[in-house]
C-alpha cells in the first residue's frame, strides 16, 4: 500500500483514527474490567456477598485504566500501521492528499510550523521514527514539527483521477 507518513505526528495519527479503531479501544477498555470479572467469578479471591464488589472497586478501577491505555496504545497502532502503508490505506490516502494540496495552496508548510533547530529536528525524527512497532516496551510518540517524513512532497503537485473537483490552484514544483 501507499506509503503517507514514516514519521506521523501524533495530532494526524489520532485525527486519521477510523470507526474501527475506535470500537477497538472502546472494546479493550471494556475487556479489562470484564475478564477481570470472569477471572473472580471462576476463581474469587474476595469472600462472596455484597462486600466482594466494594473490595474490588480499586482493583476493577486499575483494570479500567489498564484497558483505556492499552486500547489507545492499540488503536494508535493500527492508525500509524496505515500511515506507513502496512495495512490497506485508501480512505488515509485521500484524506492526506486532500488535506496536503489544500496547505500548498494555501502557502502553508505542510507538516506545521517548527521553532527547533534543524539539528534537533534530525534527532526528533531518529527517536521517533517507526517507533509504534514497539509500542508494547516503550509508547513513544512524535510531537515534534519537522521536515523528515520519508516521502518524496512531488506526489501532492501531480493531480490523479478524482481530485480535479477538490479545484486547487497549485503552484509548480519548482517554485
Amino acid at each position: 500500500y501507499e506509503v503517507i507518513d514514516v514519521d506521523p505526528h501524533f495530532k494526524r495519527v489520532v485525527k486519521y483514527m477510523r470507526p474501527t479503531d475506535y470500537l477497538a479501544w472502546a472494546g479493550l477498555t471494556a475487556a479489562a474490567p470484564a475478564g477481570l470479572l470472569l477471572m473472580e467469578h471462576i476463581e474469587p479471591v474476595f469472600p462472596s456477598g455484597q462486600t466482594r464488589i466494594v473490595q474490588m472497586r480499586p482493583v476493577l478501577r486499575a483494570s479500567v485504566v489498564i484497558g483505556l491505555v492499552g486500547g489507545f496504545l492499540f488503536a494508535y497502532t493500527s492508525s500509524s500501521q496505515r500511515f506507513w502503508g502496512y495495512s490497506e490505506n485508501a480512505t488515509e490516502v485521500e484524506k492526506d492528499r486532500y488535506e496536503m494540496k489544500s496547505k500548498i495552496a494555501q502557502g502553508k508548510p505542510l507538516y506545521g510550523e517548527t521553532k527547533l533547530e534543524p539539528w534537533l529536528e534530525q534527532v526528533a525524527v531518529r527517536n521517533s521514527r517507526f517507533s509504534q512497532t514497539l509500542f508494547t516496551l516503550f509508547p513513544w510518540f512524535n510531537f515534534a514539527n519537522h521536515k523528515y517524513h520519508g516521502i518524496d512532497i512531488k506526489k501532492y503537485f501531480e493531480t490523479r483521477p478524482g481530485e480535479e473537483s477538490w479545484g486547487f490552484n497549485l503552484p509548480s514544483y519548482d517554485e
